[in-house]
């Protein structure tokens, strides 16, 4: 039983959706367990291997929700220094003295673009430690000529982003021996589902359709505030340090962590029901269509003055291509004016938002400040559009500091630099 928690293993509340863990297991080459969101498997990976008062090392741009789901697990996260281009972990500018601290590693593979699974793979195996990677933008990116999620011990995917079906996650593992002991550890976590949140889920692609076809997005958003559902008022939750730190003290408890765990998705460990397990299942039907499609937008936006694409290999599947632009804000007014939505930011990194009371900053910071102030998450899906609105509006490229540049490297591989 995992520790502050409330269920039984025995019940099996979530073991029904076998169809999705064989289909991703056709995908990945793995066994997989199905979870109710991304952020749960997390935390059943990170408790299944990790001692309470671990270390691990991680990106700190991030997704907030992730940064507590570490914390929930009695863990104190590090914070790596990053590729300035694309964010991903940069292995060569972790000290030395860190490793032998860690617990773990955590990889984000921020919107798609890859961390150095293969690199932070020997690292892990030498130092005896498990590797995790975060592959919710990542579903379809590859590394080392391997799916990303194949490289650890553990990985996990959400089926909200790509998939689209705003439920649902896949805990992947490499030791199919462990497949039964995390379903229990998952099944503990479990909440009851509900009829009036099943249903609430069903409804909801209709009601987003209609709201786009409206034009209605900022009274959207506005009746969500009134009614208490819009929990952020910037890009980062509000931290509440003095109570997050006594949750802290409770740790490893994910009840305890709840309020900052749940925000954007309530329902994150609640049992999926036969209306949400029905969509995940149409649309993971439809994801290489959807890839496919992500595909070609991703090599539209990677020709484009504001993105820094690898020099070598085709384009990934990304979930969002962070184009680089000198006035983000701007770009981001430019782009609601089109009806263009821009979210997935992450700024400021998490050591900054934190502080050092809730994690190790990073050696290196400024990488991280630099990449979470320019990127321009953009949606491969809407290219020709986003790429219009941000000519006509006159967009600038950032200049990347010559203190960030590093000599013969691009993001994700070889080469000058383009500045």
């Amino acid at each position: 039983m995992v520790m502050g928690e409330a269920g039984s293993g025995s019940a099996r509340r979530g073991s029904q959706p076998n169809g999705l863990e064989e289909t991703m297991r056709g995908r990945l080459g793995r066994e997989c367990v199905y979870v109710p969101s991304c952020r749960l498997g997390l935390f059943v990976a990170l408790r299944h291997w990790c001692p309470p008062g671990g270390r691990v090392l991680m990106s700190p741009v991030n997704d907030d929700v992730i940064f507590f789901v570490v914390l929930a697990a009695g863990l104190r996260p590090v914070q790596a220094p990053l590729n300035p281009l694309d964010a991903s972990i940069d292995v060569a500018a972790v000290p030395e003295e860190t490793w032998g601290t860690l617990s773990a590693v955590l990889t984000t593979n921020l919107y798609g673009n890859p961390d150095p699974a293969p690199e932070l793979r020997a690292r892990c195996d030498a130092l005896g430690i498990p590797l995790f990677e975060d592959a919710a933008h990542a579903i379809g990116s590859e590394v080392g000529g391997r799916p990303v999620g194949a490289w650890g011990d553990a990985s996990v995917f959400s089926l909200s982003k790509h998939v689209g079906a705003q439920t649902g996650g896949i805990l992947s593992v490499a030791d199919p021996e462990l497949r039964e002991t995390l379903r229990d550890t998952r099944d503990a976590l479990l909440t009851p589902s509900r009829t009036a949140s099943e249903l609430a889920h069903a409804v909801r692609p209709y009601a987003e359709a209609a709201v786009r076809r409206l034009g209605l997005r900022r009274a959207a958003w506005a009746t969500l505030g009134l009614l208490g559902l819009a929990e952020r008022d910037g890009i980062r939750m509000p931290l509440r340090p003095e109570a997050l730190a006594g949750a802290v003290r409770a740790a490893p408890d994910l009840t305890a962590h709840d309020p900052w765990v749940r925000v954007d998705m309530h329902t994150y460990r609640q049992t999926s029901g036969p209306l949400r397990l029905r969509r995940v299942r149409r649309c993971l039907g439809r994801l290489d269509e959807v890839l496919e499609a992500s595909r070609e937008g991703t090599e539209l936006l990677w020709s484009t003055r504001w993105a820094r694409p690898p020099e070598h290999g085709r384009a990934q599947p990304l979930f969002r291509v962070p184009l680089l632009v000198a006035d983000r804000d701007a770009a981001i007014a430019a782009l609601a004016r089109r009806g263009i939505v821009v979210g997935y930011l992450y700024d400021p990194p998490l050591d900054d938002y934190a502080g050092e009371e809730f994690t190790d900053p990073s050696p290196a910071p400024e990488a991280a400040r630099w990449f979470a102030r320019h990127a321009l998450p953009v949606d491969p899906l809407r290219a020709r559009e986003a790429v219009e609105v941000l000519e006509r509006s006159g967009a600038r490229p950032a200049d990347l500091p010559r203190g960030l540049a590093r000599p013969g490297a691009t993001a994700n591989g070889p080469g000058p630099s383009r500045d």
